[in-house]
Protein backbone atom coordinates (compact mmCIF):
# COMPACT_ATOMS: atom_id res chain seq x y z
CA UNK A 1 0.00 0.00 0.00
CA UNK A 2 1.46 3.38 -1.05
CA UNK A 3 1.29 5.78 1.53
CA UNK A 4 1.67 9.56 2.09
CA UNK A 5 3.61 11.16 4.82
CA UNK A 6 1.66 14.80 5.71
CA UNK A 7 3.63 17.40 8.36
CA UNK A 8 1.56 19.73 10.59
CA UNK A 9 4.02 22.65 11.03
CA UNK A 10 2.11 24.26 13.52
CA UNK A 11 -0.61 24.03 16.27
CA UNK A 12 -4.05 22.72 14.69
CA UNK A 13 -7.01 21.36 16.78
CA UNK A 14 -6.79 17.41 17.85
CA UNK A 15 -9.69 16.88 15.52
CA UNK A 16 -8.00 17.47 12.48
CA UNK A 17 -4.97 15.89 13.99
CA UNK A 18 -7.16 12.60 14.76
CA UNK A 19 -8.68 12.34 10.85
CA UNK A 20 -5.14 12.18 9.38
CA UNK A 21 -3.74 9.73 12.12
CA UNK A 22 -7.04 7.55 11.25
CA UNK A 23 -6.03 6.85 7.81
CA UNK A 24 -4.02 3.87 7.49
CA UNK A 25 -2.18 5.23 4.19
CA UNK A 26 -1.41 8.85 6.33
CA UNK A 27 1.89 9.33 7.57
CA UNK A 28 1.66 12.32 10.30
CA UNK A 29 4.19 14.18 11.61
CA UNK A 30 3.32 16.53 14.53
CA UNK A 31 6.16 19.05 13.97
CA UNK A 32 3.72 22.10 15.85
CA UNK A 33 6.63 22.48 18.71
CA UNK A 34 9.65 21.49 16.54
CA UNK A 35 11.95 24.96 16.18
CA UNK A 36 11.85 25.73 13.00
CA UNK A 37 15.18 25.13 11.73
CA UNK A 38 14.91 21.75 12.49
CA UNK A 39 11.60 21.27 10.97
CA UNK A 40 12.14 23.15 7.69
CA UNK A 41 15.82 21.48 7.56
CA UNK A 42 14.92 17.80 8.37
CA UNK A 43 10.93 17.28 8.21
CA UNK A 44 9.63 19.68 5.44
CA UNK A 45 12.07 16.88 3.24
CA UNK A 46 10.03 13.93 3.96
CA UNK A 47 6.81 15.63 3.07
CA UNK A 48 4.57 14.95 0.60
CA UNK A 49 1.59 17.86 1.86
CA UNK A 50 2.34 20.24 4.07
CA UNK A 51 -0.14 21.90 7.05
CA UNK A 52 0.96 25.47 7.97
CA UNK A 53 -0.71 28.64 9.81
CA UNK A 54 0.81 31.54 10.59
CA UNK A 55 3.66 30.61 12.39
CA UNK A 56 5.72 29.49 9.66
CA UNK A 57 6.98 31.56 6.54
CA UNK A 58 6.83 28.91 3.27
CA UNK A 59 9.96 31.21 1.90
CA UNK A 60 12.49 30.47 -0.22
CA UNK A 61 14.21 28.43 2.47
CA UNK A 62 11.27 26.44 3.22
CA UNK A 63 10.81 25.27 -0.74
CA UNK A 64 14.64 24.88 -0.76
CA UNK A 65 13.93 21.97 1.83
CA UNK A 66 10.58 20.96 0.10
CA UNK A 67 11.89 18.71 -2.17
CA UNK A 68 9.03 16.38 -2.35
CA UNK A 69 6.24 18.54 -1.59
CA UNK A 70 3.06 18.31 -3.87
CA UNK A 71 0.62 20.85 -1.97
CA UNK A 72 0.66 22.93 0.74
CA UNK A 73 -2.69 24.01 2.80
CA UNK A 74 -2.82 26.80 4.63
CA UNK A 75 -5.05 26.17 7.65
CA UNK A 76 -7.08 29.38 7.11
CA UNK A 77 -7.76 32.04 5.28
CA UNK A 78 -4.76 34.55 4.72
CA UNK A 79 -1.74 33.40 3.12
CA UNK A 80 0.82 36.20 3.56
CA UNK A 81 3.50 34.12 4.52
CA UNK A 82 2.97 32.04 1.26
CA UNK A 83 4.99 32.46 -1.31
CA UNK A 84 2.71 31.35 -3.84
CA UNK A 85 4.69 32.36 -7.12
CA UNK A 86 7.91 30.08 -5.55
CA UNK A 87 5.07 27.35 -4.66
CA UNK A 88 4.30 27.37 -8.44
CA UNK A 89 7.42 26.91 -9.86
CA UNK A 90 7.96 24.25 -8.01
CA UNK A 91 4.84 22.70 -8.70
CA UNK A 92 3.20 22.79 -5.22
CA UNK A 93 -0.19 23.31 -5.48
CA UNK A 94 -1.55 26.11 -2.67
CA UNK A 95 -4.94 25.66 -1.08
CA UNK A 96 -6.28 27.34 1.73
CA UNK A 97 -9.60 27.14 4.00
CA UNK A 98 -11.46 30.39 3.39
CA UNK A 99 -14.61 29.33 4.36
CA UNK A 100 -14.29 27.62 8.26
CA UNK A 101 -13.73 30.89 10.27
CA UNK A 102 -16.04 32.85 8.77
CA UNK A 103 -18.70 32.95 11.17
CA UNK A 104 -15.77 33.75 14.01
CA UNK A 105 -14.71 36.25 11.87
CA UNK A 106 -17.79 37.84 11.32
CA UNK A 107 -18.94 37.97 14.97
CA UNK A 108 -15.71 39.71 16.14
CA UNK A 109 -16.35 42.44 13.54
CA UNK A 110 -19.70 42.97 15.21
CA UNK A 111 -18.36 42.76 18.46
CA UNK A 112 -15.65 45.15 17.63
CA UNK A 113 -18.51 47.41 16.37
CA UNK A 114 -20.45 47.44 19.22
CA UNK A 115 -17.18 48.54 21.22
CA UNK A 116 -16.48 51.23 19.59
CA UNK A 117 -19.84 52.92 19.40
CA UNK A 118 -20.55 52.10 23.26
CA UNK A 119 -16.69 51.54 24.54
CA UNK A 120 -17.75 48.95 26.42
CA UNK A 121 -13.67 47.67 27.30
CA UNK A 122 -13.75 50.78 28.91
CA UNK A 123 -16.77 51.41 30.71
CA UNK A 124 -15.52 47.80 31.79
CA UNK A 125 -12.16 48.30 33.27
CA UNK A 126 -13.44 51.53 34.73
CA UNK A 127 -15.90 49.73 37.26
CA UNK A 128 -14.23 46.56 37.28
CA UNK A 129 -10.06 47.30 37.76
CA UNK A 130 -11.10 50.96 39.02
CA UNK A 131 -14.11 50.35 40.90
CA UNK A 132 -15.26 53.40 39.69
CA UNK A 133 -19.19 53.73 39.07
CA UNK A 134 -19.35 56.73 36.76
CA UNK A 135 -22.34 56.28 34.46
CA UNK A 136 -22.04 59.80 33.14
CA UNK A 137 -18.74 59.12 31.62
CA UNK A 138 -20.02 56.41 29.40
CA UNK A 139 -22.31 57.83 26.91
CA UNK A 140 -22.10 55.81 23.60
CA UNK A 141 -24.13 55.95 20.49
CA UNK A 142 -26.70 53.58 18.55
CA UNK A 143 -25.72 51.46 15.61
CA UNK A 144 -29.39 52.42 14.41
CA UNK A 145 -29.30 54.32 11.66
CA UNK A 146 -25.94 54.70 10.84
CA UNK A 147 -24.42 54.62 8.05
CA UNK A 148 -22.22 51.41 7.22
CA UNK A 149 -19.43 51.36 4.46
CA UNK A 150 -18.46 47.49 3.79
CA UNK A 151 -15.04 47.41 2.07
CA UNK A 152 -15.12 43.91 0.82
CA UNK A 153 -18.09 41.83 -0.19
CA UNK A 154 -16.87 38.30 0.16
CA UNK A 155 -17.89 35.69 2.51
CA UNK A 156 -17.08 37.81 5.91
CA UNK A 157 -17.80 41.49 4.15
CA UNK A 158 -21.45 40.30 2.86
CA UNK A 159 -22.52 38.06 6.35
CA UNK A 160 -21.51 41.37 8.53
CA UNK A 161 -23.69 43.42 6.03
CA UNK A 162 -26.74 41.21 6.84
CA UNK A 163 -26.16 41.44 10.83
CA UNK A 164 -25.71 45.23 10.26
CA UNK A 165 -28.80 45.38 8.39
CA UNK A 166 -30.90 43.61 11.82
CA UNK A 167 -29.64 46.41 13.87
CA UNK A 168 -31.11 48.41 11.11
CA UNK A 169 -28.26 50.32 9.85
CA UNK A 170 -28.23 51.94 6.39
CA UNK A 171 -25.26 49.62 4.38
CA UNK A 172 -23.47 50.16 1.48
CA UNK A 173 -20.87 48.13 0.16
CA UNK A 174 -17.85 48.63 -2.39
CA UNK A 175 -15.92 45.97 -4.28
CA UNK A 176 -15.63 45.88 -7.63
CA UNK A 177 -15.03 42.20 -8.07
CA UNK A 178 -18.65 41.15 -7.72
CA UNK A 179 -21.66 40.92 -9.43
CA UNK A 180 -23.82 44.00 -8.13
CA UNK A 181 -26.68 42.03 -7.66
CA UNK A 182 -24.64 39.78 -4.79
CA UNK A 183 -25.04 43.01 -3.03
CA UNK A 184 -28.74 44.18 -3.92
CA UNK A 185 -30.38 41.13 -3.75
CA UNK A 186 -29.62 41.08 0.09
CA UNK A 187 -31.00 44.85 0.18
CA UNK A 188 -27.21 46.29 0.22
CA UNK A 189 -26.49 49.12 -1.58
CA UNK A 190 -23.99 48.88 -3.74
CA UNK A 191 -21.44 51.85 -4.95
CA UNK A 192 -18.61 52.04 -7.35
CA UNK A 193 -17.55 55.57 -5.68
CA UNK A 194 -14.91 54.75 -2.99
CA UNK A 195 -15.83 58.12 -1.86
CA UNK A 196 -18.61 56.77 -0.99
CA UNK A 197 -17.86 54.44 1.51
CA UNK A 198 -15.37 57.09 2.90
CA UNK A 199 -18.97 59.48 3.68
CA UNK A 200 -20.13 56.70 6.08
CA UNK A 201 -20.45 57.07 9.57
CA UNK A 202 -18.84 53.22 10.49
CA UNK A 203 -16.20 51.70 7.98
CA UNK A 204 -15.46 48.39 7.91
CA UNK A 205 -12.68 46.35 5.89
CA UNK A 206 -13.05 42.79 4.82
CA UNK A 207 -10.16 42.55 1.95
CA UNK A 208 -7.51 40.25 0.91
CA UNK A 209 -3.96 41.60 2.04
CA UNK A 210 -2.03 42.39 -1.60
CA UNK A 211 -0.33 45.15 -3.47
CA UNK A 212 -3.26 46.71 -4.34
CA UNK A 213 -5.19 46.82 -0.48
CA UNK A 214 -1.97 47.32 1.31
CA UNK A 215 -2.58 51.47 2.79
CA UNK A 216 -5.78 50.81 1.37
CA UNK A 217 -7.00 53.51 3.89
CA UNK A 218 -4.39 56.47 4.51
CA UNK A 219 -4.53 59.85 5.34
CA UNK A 220 -5.62 60.59 2.28
CA UNK A 221 -8.37 58.86 2.84
CA UNK A 222 -9.30 59.72 5.88
CA UNK A 223 -9.57 63.51 5.22
CA UNK A 224 -12.20 62.40 3.20
CA UNK A 225 -14.25 61.01 5.77
CA UNK A 226 -16.44 62.39 8.76
CA UNK A 227 -15.65 63.87 11.72
CA UNK A 228 -15.94 61.24 14.13
CA UNK A 229 -16.09 58.08 11.93
CA UNK A 230 -15.54 54.91 13.90
CA UNK A 231 -12.76 52.22 11.42
CA UNK A 232 -12.81 48.49 12.06
CA UNK A 233 -10.34 45.90 10.81
CA UNK A 234 -10.91 42.45 11.78
CA UNK A 235 -9.23 41.03 8.44
CA UNK A 236 -5.34 41.86 7.42
CA UNK A 237 -2.70 44.08 9.03
CA UNK A 238 -1.69 46.62 7.36
CA UNK A 239 -5.31 47.76 5.22
CA UNK A 240 -5.39 50.66 6.95
CA UNK A 241 -2.01 52.62 7.18
CA UNK A 242 -1.12 52.46 10.70
CA UNK A 243 0.88 55.29 11.13
CA UNK A 244 -2.16 57.71 9.47
CA UNK A 245 -4.73 55.84 11.82
CA UNK A 246 -2.69 56.83 14.71
CA UNK A 247 -2.67 60.54 13.83
CA UNK A 248 -6.20 60.50 13.11
CA UNK A 249 -7.32 58.65 16.51
CA UNK A 250 -4.81 61.48 18.32
CA UNK A 251 -6.61 64.25 16.36
CA UNK A 252 -9.99 62.59 17.09
CA UNK A 253 -10.69 62.51 13.36
CA UNK A 254 -11.16 59.33 13.65
CA UNK A 255 -13.47 58.71 17.08
CA UNK A 256 -12.58 55.16 17.89
CA UNK A 257 -11.02 51.99 16.06
CA UNK A 258 -11.27 48.47 16.50
CA UNK A 259 -8.27 46.60 15.80
CA UNK A 260 -8.10 42.92 15.87
CA UNK A 261 -4.72 42.50 13.52
CA UNK A 262 -1.80 44.59 12.93
CA UNK A 263 0.88 45.23 10.09
CA UNK A 264 3.63 43.44 12.63
CA UNK A 265 2.57 40.65 14.95
CA UNK A 266 2.70 40.25 18.16
CA UNK A 267 1.80 43.65 18.51
CA UNK A 268 2.74 44.55 22.24
CA UNK A 269 4.78 47.75 21.22
CA UNK A 270 2.38 48.88 18.85
CA UNK A 271 1.50 52.77 19.74
CA UNK A 272 -1.97 52.30 18.43
CA UNK A 273 -2.44 50.60 21.90
CA UNK A 274 -0.98 53.90 23.85
CA UNK A 275 -4.73 55.45 22.59
CA UNK A 276 -7.96 55.56 24.69
CA UNK A 277 -10.00 55.58 21.91
CA UNK A 278 -9.12 51.84 20.36
CA UNK A 279 -10.58 48.88 21.36
CA UNK A 280 -7.88 45.95 20.24
CA UNK A 281 -7.92 42.26 20.29
CA UNK A 282 -4.54 40.15 19.66
CA UNK A 283 -5.77 38.59 16.24
CA UNK A 284 -8.44 36.65 17.58
CA UNK A 285 -10.97 36.56 14.67
CA UNK A 286 -10.83 33.12 13.90
CA UNK A 287 -10.50 32.30 17.83
CA UNK A 288 -13.35 30.49 18.58
CA UNK A 289 -13.40 26.77 19.57
CA UNK A 290 -16.02 26.23 16.30
CA UNK A 291 -14.07 27.96 13.81
CA UNK A 292 -10.53 25.93 15.19
CA UNK A 293 -12.18 22.56 14.83
CA UNK A 294 -13.66 23.24 11.15
CA UNK A 295 -10.28 24.64 10.27
CA UNK A 296 -8.37 21.60 11.87
CA UNK A 297 -10.64 19.16 10.28
CA UNK A 298 -11.24 21.13 6.43
CA UNK A 299 -7.31 21.00 6.53
CA UNK A 300 -6.76 17.55 7.31
CA UNK A 301 -9.50 16.75 4.72
CA UNK A 302 -7.38 19.22 2.05
CA UNK A 303 -4.02 17.41 2.76
CA UNK A 304 -5.53 13.95 2.65
CA UNK A 305 -7.25 14.16 -0.63
CA UNK A 306 -4.11 16.07 -2.35
CA UNK A 307 -1.50 13.51 -0.99
CA UNK A 308 -3.89 10.80 -2.98
CA UNK A 309 -3.97 13.16 -5.86
CA UNK A 310 -8.24 12.78 -5.66
CA UNK A 311 -8.53 16.79 -5.67
CA UNK A 312 -7.14 20.40 -4.47
CA UNK A 313 -9.93 21.96 -2.68
CA UNK A 314 -9.79 25.76 -3.00
CA UNK A 315 -6.34 25.58 -4.92
CA UNK A 316 -5.42 29.57 -5.20
CA UNK A 317 -2.36 28.66 -8.64
CA UNK A 318 -4.53 25.69 -10.36
CA UNK A 319 -5.40 27.16 -13.69
CA UNK A 320 -9.15 26.43 -13.34
CA UNK A 321 -11.15 25.22 -10.44
CA UNK A 322 -12.21 22.04 -11.92
CA UNK A 323 -15.74 22.83 -10.11
CA UNK A 324 -16.51 25.45 -11.36
CA UNK A 325 -16.09 23.93 -15.20
CA UNK A 326 -18.82 23.46 -17.34
CA UNK A 327 -19.58 20.04 -18.27
CA UNK A 328 -18.27 20.24 -22.07
CA UNK A 329 -15.08 21.79 -21.29
CA UNK A 330 -13.30 18.53 -19.34
CA UNK A 331 -13.22 16.79 -22.46
CA UNK A 332 -11.44 19.50 -24.44
CA UNK A 333 -8.52 19.54 -21.53
CA UNK A 334 -8.13 16.14 -21.96
CA UNK A 335 -7.70 16.26 -25.96
CA UNK A 336 -5.31 19.64 -25.26
CA UNK A 337 -2.98 17.86 -22.99
CA UNK A 338 -3.07 14.62 -25.51
CA UNK A 339 -2.61 16.57 -28.83
CA UNK A 340 0.16 18.60 -26.99
CA UNK A 341 2.10 15.33 -25.81
CA UNK A 342 1.30 14.11 -29.13
CA UNK A 343 2.99 16.96 -30.96
CA UNK A 344 5.66 17.25 -29.10
CA UNK A 345 7.24 13.26 -30.17
CA UNK A 346 6.02 14.21 -33.84
CA UNK A 347 8.63 16.90 -34.04
CA UNK A 348 12.77 16.52 -34.64
CA UNK A 349 14.20 18.98 -33.32
CA UNK A 350 13.91 21.14 -29.68
CA UNK A 351 10.68 23.28 -29.14
CA UNK A 352 10.86 26.80 -29.43
CA UNK A 353 7.27 27.70 -29.56
CA UNK A 354 3.78 26.52 -28.86
CA UNK A 355 0.54 28.51 -30.13
CA UNK A 356 -3.19 27.56 -28.68
CA UNK A 357 -5.65 28.88 -31.21
CA UNK A 358 -9.36 28.14 -30.26
CA UNK A 359 -12.68 28.80 -32.37
CA UNK A 360 -16.35 28.46 -30.62
CA UNK A 361 -17.48 28.47 -26.70
CA UNK A 362 -14.64 26.72 -25.52
CA UNK A 363 -12.64 29.86 -25.88
CA UNK A 364 -13.90 31.52 -22.65
CA UNK A 365 -11.40 28.75 -21.35
CA UNK A 366 -8.18 29.47 -23.50
CA UNK A 367 -6.03 30.11 -20.96
CA UNK A 368 -6.76 26.64 -19.03
CA UNK A 369 -6.29 24.95 -22.46
CA UNK A 370 -2.80 26.54 -22.49
CA UNK A 371 -1.85 25.17 -19.43
CA UNK A 372 -2.72 21.53 -20.03
CA UNK A 373 -1.19 21.83 -24.02
CA UNK A 374 1.40 23.05 -22.38
CA UNK A 375 1.32 20.12 -19.44
CA UNK A 376 0.95 17.27 -22.58
CA UNK A 377 4.49 19.04 -24.19
CA UNK A 378 6.45 19.42 -22.00
CA UNK A 379 5.86 15.67 -20.40
CA UNK A 380 7.36 14.38 -23.71
CA UNK A 381 10.47 15.36 -21.99
CA UNK A 382 9.75 15.36 -18.55
CA UNK A 383 8.41 12.82 -15.72
CA UNK A 384 4.98 14.06 -14.28
CA UNK A 385 6.97 15.05 -10.87
CA UNK A 386 9.08 17.57 -13.18
CA UNK A 387 6.06 19.04 -14.58
CA UNK A 388 2.11 20.06 -13.43
CA UNK A 389 -0.29 22.00 -13.85
CA UNK A 390 1.03 24.50 -11.82
CA UNK A 391 4.78 24.94 -12.70
CA UNK A 392 3.86 23.74 -16.55
CA UNK A 393 4.79 27.65 -17.97
CA UNK A 394 7.22 28.71 -15.46
CA UNK A 395 9.23 25.48 -16.98
CA UNK A 396 8.40 26.68 -20.12
CA UNK A 397 9.61 29.79 -19.73
CA UNK A 398 13.36 28.70 -18.32
CA UNK A 399 12.97 26.55 -21.69
CA UNK A 400 12.59 29.46 -23.93
CA UNK A 401 9.85 28.21 -25.09
CA UNK A 402 7.22 31.30 -26.02
CA UNK A 403 3.64 30.00 -25.54
CA UNK A 404 0.74 32.19 -27.64
CA UNK A 405 -3.09 32.37 -27.22
CA UNK A 406 -5.36 33.34 -29.93
CA UNK A 407 -9.25 33.79 -29.94
CA UNK A 408 -11.18 33.23 -33.61
CA UNK A 409 -14.10 33.67 -35.44
CA UNK A 410 -15.52 30.17 -35.55
CA UNK A 411 -15.10 29.33 -39.27
CA UNK A 412 -13.82 25.77 -39.32
CA UNK A 413 -17.74 24.47 -39.31
CA UNK A 414 -17.08 22.49 -36.18
CA UNK A 415 -19.08 23.56 -32.73
CA UNK A 416 -15.47 24.01 -30.57
CA UNK A 417 -11.99 23.65 -32.63
CA UNK A 418 -8.81 23.50 -30.58
CA UNK A 419 -5.55 24.06 -32.76
CA UNK A 420 -1.85 23.32 -31.50
CA UNK A 421 0.80 24.74 -33.21
CA UNK A 422 4.45 23.57 -32.83
CA UNK A 423 7.38 25.42 -33.89
CA UNK A 424 10.86 23.88 -33.76
CA UNK A 425 14.57 25.27 -33.14
CA UNK A 426 14.95 23.17 -36.82
CA UNK A 427 12.27 26.02 -38.47
CA UNK A 428 9.43 23.25 -39.05
CA UNK A 429 5.73 23.81 -38.17
CA UNK A 430 3.58 21.43 -36.81
CA UNK A 431 -0.20 22.00 -36.98
CA UNK A 432 -2.53 19.64 -35.88
CA UNK A 433 -6.33 20.63 -34.71
CA UNK A 434 -9.18 18.40 -32.68
CA UNK A 435 -12.83 18.83 -31.66
CA UNK A 436 -15.20 16.73 -29.32
CA UNK A 437 -18.08 14.90 -30.64
CA UNK A 438 -21.30 14.31 -29.28
CA UNK A 439 -20.04 14.54 -25.11
CA UNK A 440 -16.71 12.86 -25.27
CA UNK A 441 -15.48 11.33 -28.42
CA UNK A 442 -11.92 13.02 -29.14
CA UNK A 443 -10.96 13.09 -32.08
CA UNK A 444 -8.09 14.95 -34.49
CA UNK A 445 -9.74 16.50 -37.46
CA UNK A 446 -6.23 17.94 -39.19
CA UNK A 447 -2.95 17.38 -39.41
CA UNK A 448 -0.75 19.96 -41.07
CA UNK A 449 -3.38 20.56 -43.62
CA UNK A 450 -4.81 16.70 -44.16
CA UNK A 451 -8.06 16.45 -43.28
CA UNK A 452 -8.36 13.27 -40.82
CA UNK A 453 -11.01 11.57 -38.12
CA UNK A 454 -8.70 9.84 -36.05
CA UNK A 455 -9.33 8.78 -32.24
CA UNK A 456 -5.59 10.24 -30.15
CA UNK A 457 -4.69 7.90 -28.36
CA UNK A 458 -2.56 4.37 -29.00
CA UNK A 459 0.72 3.44 -30.59
CA UNK A 460 0.47 5.86 -33.90
CA UNK A 461 2.29 5.78 -37.49
CA UNK A 462 2.24 9.13 -39.48
CA UNK A 463 3.43 8.52 -43.05
CA UNK A 464 3.36 11.21 -45.34
CA UNK A 465 3.99 10.21 -48.66
CA UNK A 466 3.73 10.98 -52.25
CA UNK A 467 -0.36 10.27 -53.65
CA UNK A 468 0.39 7.40 -55.99
CA UNK A 469 -0.99 3.85 -56.18
CA UNK A 470 0.41 0.86 -54.04
CA UNK A 471 1.45 2.93 -51.20
CA UNK A 472 -0.80 1.82 -48.63
CA UNK A 473 0.22 -2.06 -49.65
CA UNK A 474 3.75 -1.24 -49.07
CA UNK A 475 2.92 0.45 -45.80
CA UNK A 476 1.39 -2.34 -44.79
CA UNK A 477 3.44 -4.77 -45.74
CA UNK A 478 6.36 -3.87 -44.15
CA UNK A 479 4.14 -3.32 -41.13
CA UNK A 480 3.50 -7.02 -41.12
CA UNK A 481 7.04 -8.38 -41.75
CA UNK A 482 7.87 -6.56 -38.08
CA UNK A 483 5.00 -8.85 -36.93
CA UNK A 484 2.98 -5.92 -35.40
CA UNK A 485 -0.81 -5.84 -36.05
CA UNK A 486 -2.69 -2.82 -37.30
CA UNK A 487 -5.97 -2.18 -35.37
CA UNK A 488 -6.55 1.07 -37.52
CA UNK A 489 -5.76 3.12 -40.83
CA UNK A 490 -7.03 6.66 -41.36
CA UNK A 491 -5.91 8.14 -44.82
CA UNK A 492 -5.95 11.85 -45.54
CA UNK A 493 -5.12 14.02 -49.38
CA UNK A 494 -4.01 17.11 -49.90
CA UNK A 495 -5.16 17.53 -53.69
CA UNK A 496 -2.03 18.30 -54.68
CA UNK A 497 -0.17 14.99 -55.22
CA UNK A 498 0.23 14.21 -51.17
CA UNK A 499 -1.41 12.31 -48.62
CA UNK A 500 -0.68 11.18 -44.99
CA UNK A 501 -1.65 7.99 -43.38
CA UNK A 502 -2.19 7.48 -40.04
CA UNK A 503 -1.59 4.12 -38.69
CA UNK A 504 -2.65 2.80 -35.15
CA UNK A 505 -0.77 -0.46 -34.29
CA UNK A 506 -0.85 -2.62 -31.44
CA UNK A 507 2.59 -3.65 -30.75
CA UNK A 508 5.68 -1.62 -30.26
CA UNK A 509 7.19 0.44 -32.59
CA UNK A 510 10.74 -0.14 -33.44
CA UNK A 511 13.71 2.21 -34.95
CA UNK A 512 14.35 0.09 -37.23
CA UNK A 513 10.49 -0.61 -38.95
CA UNK A 514 10.53 3.73 -38.94
CA UNK A 515 14.13 3.76 -40.90
CA UNK A 516 12.57 0.59 -43.07
CA UNK A 517 9.46 2.76 -44.12
CA UNK A 518 11.01 5.68 -44.65
CA UNK A 519 13.19 4.20 -46.96
CA UNK A 520 10.04 4.00 -49.26
CA UNK A 521 9.96 5.69 -52.76
CA UNK A 522 7.50 7.41 -52.14
CA UNK A 523 7.82 8.68 -48.66
CA UNK A 524 8.22 12.33 -47.77
CA UNK A 525 8.29 11.70 -43.79
CA UNK A 526 7.36 9.22 -41.29
CA UNK A 527 7.07 10.03 -37.52
CA UNK A 528 6.14 7.96 -35.10
CA UNK A 529 3.90 8.90 -31.70
CA UNK A 530 2.01 6.99 -28.13
CA UNK A 531 -0.52 8.63 -27.36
Amino acid sequence: MQTYTIVVCDHIHQKGLDLLEAHPDITLINAADEPKEKLIREIIPKADVAITRSSTDVDSFFLEHATRMKALVRAGVGVDNVDIPGCSKQGIVVMNVPTANTIAAVEMTMTHMLSCVRQFPYAHNNLKQDRVWRRQDWYGTELKDKKLGVIGFGNIGSRVAVRAKAFEMDVITYDPYIDPTKATDLDIAYTTDFDEILSCDIITIHTPKNDETIDMITAKEIAKMKDGVILINVARGGLYNEQDLYDALKSGKVAMAGIDVFTKEPATDNPLLDLDNVTVTPHLGANTRESQQNIAIQSAENAIAAAKGISYPNALNLPIKESELPDFVRPYLELAQKIGYMSAQLTSSGIKSLKIKTEGPISDYLDSLATFTAVGVLRSALTEDEVNYVNAEYIAKEREMEIAKEQHPNTSGFKNLLTVKLGTQNGNVLRISGTVFEESQQRIVDVDGYTLDLEPKGRLILFKNNDQPGVIGDVGRIIAEHNINISDFRLGRDGKGQAMAVVRVDDEVTPDLIEELGKLEACISVRYANV
